[in-house]
């Protein structure tokens, strides 16, 4: 009886066990079923997504193709109008050559803008040039009238393009001049490609002919050769003249996107800078400009390009601002605790931090933002440092000993300014592109980028020294030298050039202020009184 019993008992265990194998299985055919129900649910949703996504497309491609046929339409049917006009304006310029040529001017000193028309209209490239550089000393009303003059040029891009392939073959050779026909030739470009064509032009077709685009790409391409080539680095106009000329003869797809944008953060100092950056479509990349000014210490240029390149959520200006405020008073500090607080030291902190005030100062009313950053204590702590420094050079003065004399000293020549300390060696880039501005080394970390600017800011009350007039930057503020700066030389022109300390500006900035070496034996007591100002 036992024995029937664990029988018995052993095929229902049995039974049962082949039920649970039955039942795993149900359930891993169930989950199967289920898993492929979802993923092709999945696959037609998303086939019905992409065929609404494609009629929407096709519907748009049909509406554009329309519009594109209308306006080819329109344009065809307007080629005789327009060929008319250029043929009689190809005429008129025509006729005006000629008698040029016939019955040529002589120019006199009133006849300014005549001049600068009978040279365009003859094409004559090298007189034009000559004739710029001649009337550098009038550079403001030579610029009001150049654009005129171009256009009554019969090719105005090929009569600027001959001025600068005269200049690059002279600078390959290494002839003299190359300071004045720089500037010339930066004049006429800036004036052939202004500001406002950059976007104007944006997505439309080039207003040259074929073949003096790819002269142009020639021209361009020798020119990068010889920048690559040299020793001193490039001068910060030259620069910005390079980059004009390929935004206008639209050559970006000619050289590589890291030269070019190394040539924009190497000069981002130069107002034209940031519009440049823009115009050159570096698109996502300039977030990754901006921080790369950001930690080199050139807030107010990243505020400049935030501004422009319409980043400013990301990038917000304010806290640029009171960033740059904050180092530039760190710097002062600095400057002070390594001079021991002597007369020398408390000058120079002085010039730092009444440079920074002017800096942010003028960029917030250039970009209208007393509204969000009040500059009200700036104005009264700049108001204080200019009057602290008119007082030394009263006291000075008063001495016998003008702070202006110019000492001699181991490390600057006679009348090159304040003795130079010895720059910081600049770092080794692990890119392909070495900096640009290897004439002289940026300044070591401790000093603040407000060395950049200097001269006069004309608040109410202020004291103004009298002095040369200093070098502005970019922005509108002036420079100074840097602790860095190296000796400055002396031409017989107004050099150009400065994006950054000891580069060359451009000659309608006015000239370059030295200031001479400090008599520690005669120097008035200090006078420095730390910044009490908050923002």
């Amino acid at each position: 009886m036992s024995t029937d019993l664990e029988i018995s008992t052993d095929r229902v265990k049995k039974f049962i066990d082949d039920l649970e194998a039955r039942k795993a299985i149900l359930s891993k055919c169930t989950q199967l079923f289920t898993a492929l129900t979802d993923h092709f649910s999945s696959l037609q949703n998303s086939l019905s997504q992409k065929s609404q996504f494609l009629d929407s497309k096709f519907l748009s491609l049909s509406s554009t193709s329309s519009q594109t046929l209308e306006s080819l339409s329109l344009r065809e049917s307007s080629i005789p109008d327009i060929e008319s006009a250029a043929k009689a304006t190809v005429e008129t310029l025509k006729e005006a050559a000629l008698s040029e040529f016939k019955n040529p001017k002589t120019s006199t000193p009133t006849q300014l803008s005549e001049s600068l028309k009978s040279l365009t209209r003859r094409m004559d490239s090298p007189g034009l040039i000559k004739f710029i550089v001649s009337k550098r000393k009038e550079s403001v009303s030579l610029r009001a009238e150049i654009s005129n003059a171009l256009s009554e040029a019969v090719d105005p891009p090929r009569l600027v393009l001959e001025s600068v392939d005269d200049f690059v073959s002279h600078k390959i050779g290494k002839t003299g001049g190359l300071t004045d026909k720089r500037w010339a030739c930066g004049v006429l470009v800036h004036a052939l490609f202004p500001e406002a064509s950059w976007k104007e032009r944006k997505g439309k077709g080039p207003v040259f002919a074929r073949s003096i685009g790819e002269k142009a790409g020639e021209v361009v391409e020798k020119w990068k050769e010889q920048l690559d080539g040299e020793a001193e680095g490039v001068g910060a106009a030259e620069a910005v003249m390079f980059l004009q000329m390929v935004v206008g003869f639209e050559l970006k797809e000619r050289f590589e996107e890291e030269f070019l944008r190394k040539l924009v953060v190497d000069f981002a100092s130069r107002k034209d800078m940031a519009k440049l950056a823009v115009a050159l479509g570096f698109g996502d990349k300039m977030g990754d400009i901006i921080d790369e000014l950001v930690k080199n210490g050139k807030e107010i240029e990243a505020v400049y390009f935030a501004l422009e390149a319409g980043l400013t959520e990301r990038f917000s200006p304010v806290s640029l601002l009171k960033s740059y405020l904050m180092n530039s008073k760190k710097s002062a500090t600095t400057i002070l605790k390594n001079g021991h607080y002597s007369a020398a030291a408390t000058e120079e902190s002085n010039n730092v931090e009444l440079n920074s005030i002017k800096a942010i100062i003028k960029c917030v009313e250039d970009h209208k933002l007393e509204s969000e950053f009040s500059v009200d204590t700036l104005r009264k702590r700049a108001t204080q440092l200019e009057k602290v420094k008119a007082d030394r050079k009263k006291s000075s003065t008063a001495n016998g000993k003008p702070q202006n004399k110019r000492g001699h000293n181991a490390g600057s020549s006679r009348g090159s300014g304040p003795p130079a300390f010895r720059p910081a060696k600049a770092a080794k880039f692990s890119n392909a592109f070495s900096p640009f501005n290897r004439r002289n080394p940026a300044p070591s970390a401790q000093h603040s980028p407000a060395a950049r600017f200097s001269g006069q800011y004309n608040y109410g009350g202020q004291n103004v020294f009298e002095g040369p007039a200093p070098y502005t930057s970019p922005y509108g503020v002036p420079y100074s030298q840097s602790p860095a700066a190296v000796s400055q030389q002396h031409y017989s022109h107004p050099v150009d050039g400065i994006g950054a300390p000891g580069y060359r500006t451009s000659s309608v900035y006015g000239s370059q202020t030295s200031y001479g070496a400090y008599d520690h034996g005669s120097a008035a007591p200090s006078a420095y009184q730390p910044s009490s100002y908050t923002q």
